[in-house]
């Protein structure tokens, strides 16, 4: 026997037998490994180099804390907005990859003089003396989850993505064949007669009789029909009532006024005008031209000689100016005033203070009441989670939902309503929420089927679970029971017909060659003629608002139709007036112009690298983050 299986061993049969069952137990012991194999544990890449779990998290809390901080009590966050910051939030760490990636390509270096020079000249990072605070600034630090190495690798690529910016953004520029027909077209005026069918002055239509009316109800169930009702238990955990738990002392106030001065504090900040040239002599003689009273229009043509350009920068505070030199120089100029030519890697920048809006600060005794509201919602939402599994535990172990709302305090109702709040009655049910989440809950009630175990699940509400006990579908009413409102809305719909069909009428006329005051005349109709309508037309009651869009696409002469909030109106395009205009509002549009091409440049130069790029999103992981 023991011959015969040392025969058997030595076959190929055998041989084979034995690899499979080594291989099977290889297989069963790195498990994890073979399983994994393959994939990718980075969020992102750009041109292969990871965005790790751990920055794309700190970049997503940041975003959700930045958030939080700037909406207040109003923050909801419920799983949209998180997966919405999330995608965001790695999304700017592609770009911020993909910028880098170019500036080292470029050879574009930011030194640290740079990066200091721009961190001291931060408002919000300055204390009681107005200088530069260390304290102030490991505060910000902290309460953004940053580290000072990291924190400053972020400026220094901000510094070096600003230089690229200004850099694609210098060469937009508006010619004059393109600003002289926008500012006419924005600035064309046009004259139309208009006639009005308002339904309140639609003639009365014969009595209707019963049998019209009881097929106007059969017609038109969903207007004379009971809404679907529900009867449910809601249970609701909203931060909004945890906060009441939450105390927050007088340190903790102090502590989070110095971490967050920068939103109580508006920088002062400019309108200005640059010019940008290579040559520092035609800098200097458009300095002095524009010191002496030039215009705007003036100096743009002088610098477009030395093969400059001239831009309406807008209003900027010292961060908006892409560098120190220029905020220096644009903030010491008084009102009115023309900086000295100053020179950056990109030339000879002059610069016009055009207005000053001073900037301001506001104490925390002012700020007080609304940052203990600001501090609480934060520390609620915290807890809201570790609520929210407590309170899952319990529904799964069986308890009701009356029991868990009692035992940790969620807000309770037993309900039946409609999908709009509204109970058999016709008056509002009380909910357990504030009004701006009543929404939000009864979506939740009636997206629930009949039956279902209560679980929670977050919503625009909070942390809600439903129990759905009944749910009445909706029945037509009898016609007996709602004759008054078939009848007023069989006269209603008579009406607009009748308005429709006249306005129809008068606008039939006019293409069939007669003008509209002949129309209107013919049919016993007034006619308001109006002249000098723009496109910007606001408030006019004598042009419906309807109308204004379809009378600018008119050929002269041409009619138009329109259902208006009153009933119905006709025009006709009687005509167009291309006005004058003159340097100074061309020089503006020019501006404006550029600085729409500006951002368009931008964004077109941003979304090229990135399609360069090779990058390559996990949306596994992306999903993964996005979840609390």
């Amino acid at each position: 026997m023991l011959t015969a299986l040392r025969r058997l061993a030595s076959t190929w049969v055998a041989k084979l037998l034995f690899i499979v069952l080594i291989a099977s137990f290889g297989v069963w012991g790195i498990g994890d490994t073979i399983r994994n194999f393959g994939r990718d544990n980075a969020v992102a890449r750009v041109g292969g180099a990871p965005i790790e779990i751990e920055e794309a998290q700190a970049a997503i809390r940041r975003e959700m804390q930045r958030l939080s901080r700037q909406l207040g009590a109003q923050f909801e966050n419920d799983p949209r907005i998180r997966r919405a910051v999330a995608q965001q939030a790695i999304e700017q760490l592609v770009l911020d990859r993909v910028l880098r990636q170019e500036a080292n390509r470029l050879g574009i270096a930011v030194p640290d003089s740079a990066v200091r020079d721009f961190i001291f000249s931060i408002q919000g990072f300055r204390g009681m003396t107005g200088q530069f605070d260390r304290a102030v600034f490991e505060n910000f630090l902290r309460s953004n989850d940053l580290t000072e190495a990291g924190f400053l690798a972020l400026v220094r690529a901000d510094l070096a993505r600003q230089q690229l910016a200004v850099a694609v953004r210098a060469g937009a520029a508006a010619p004059e064949t393109l600003a002289r027909p926008l500012l006419q077209w924005q600035q064309e005026q046009r004259g139309a007669a208009i006639v009005s069918l308002p339904l309140s002055a639609a003639p009365e239509p014969p009595a209707p009789e019963e049998a019209q009316l009881r097929r106007f109800h059969e017609n038109n169930p969903d207007r004379f029909s009971t809404p679907e009702y529900r009867e449910a238990s809601v249970a609701v955990l909203s931060a909004d009532r945890i906060s009441r738990e939450v105390e927050i002392s007088d340190a903790d106030l102090a502590a989070a006024y110095e971490a967050r001065r920068s939103q109580y504090e508006t920088p002062e900040r400019r309108r200005l005008a640059q010019v940008l040239v290579q040559d520092e002599d035609k800098a200097k003689e458009i300095a002095a031209s524009w010191s002496g009273g030039a215009d705007f229009a003036a100096v743009t043509q002088a610098t477009e000689a030395a093969g400059g350009q001239a831009l309406e920068l807008g209003l900027l505070d010292r961060a908006g100016l892409p560098f120190p030199q220029l905020a220096e120089a644009a903030f010491a100029a008084p009102d009115g005033g023309v900086t000295a030519p100053v020179k950056s890697d990109f030339g000879w920048h002059v610069l016009k203070v055009e207005a000053i809006e001073p900037g301001a600060a506001r104490p925390l005794a002012e700020v007080r009441d609304q940052l203990r509201q600001d501090l609480q919602s934060e520390k609620a939402a915290d807890l809201a989670f570790e609520r929210a599994n407590q309170v899952e535990d319990a529904l799964a172990g069986g308890a009701t939902l009356a029991e868990v709302a009692q035992r940790f305090n969620l807000g309770f109702a037993t309900l039946r309503t409609d999908a709009n709040g509204m109970d058999p009655e016709g008056k509002a049910v009380e909910l357990p929420v504030i009004e701006a989440a009543r929404a939000p809950l009864l979506r939740a009630v009636f997206t629930t089927e009949r039956g279902a175990a209560p679980r929670l699940s977050e919503t625009e509400a909070g942390f809600v679970a439903v129990d759905v006990k009944e749910v009445t579908p909706p029945a037509l009413r009898p016609f007996e029971s709602v004759e008054p409102q078939v009848r007023e809305a069989f006269i209603a719909e008579a009406k607009r017909r009748s308005q429709e069909e006249r306005a129809a009428g008068l606008l039939a006329a006019v293409k069939g060659g007669k003008s509209l005051a002949e129309a209107a005349q013919e049919a016993g109709l007034g006619i308001r003629e109006i002249g000098a309508i723009t496109r910007e037309q606001r408030g006019d009651p004598a042009v419906p608002p309807e109308l204004l869009a379809p009378l600018f696409e008119l050929k002269l002469k041409e009619p138009t139709m329109a259902q208006t909030r009153e009933g119905y109106a006709v025009a006709q395009l009687l005509e167009v007036t291309k006005p004058e205009v003159d340097a100074a509002a061309i020089g503006r549009i020019r501006g404006e112009v550029a600085q729409a091409m500006a951002g368009d440049l931008e964004i077109e130069y941003m979304a090229a690298l990135r399609a360069q790029a090779d990058v390559r999103v996990n949306p596994r992981l992306v999903d993964s983050l996005a979840q609390p």
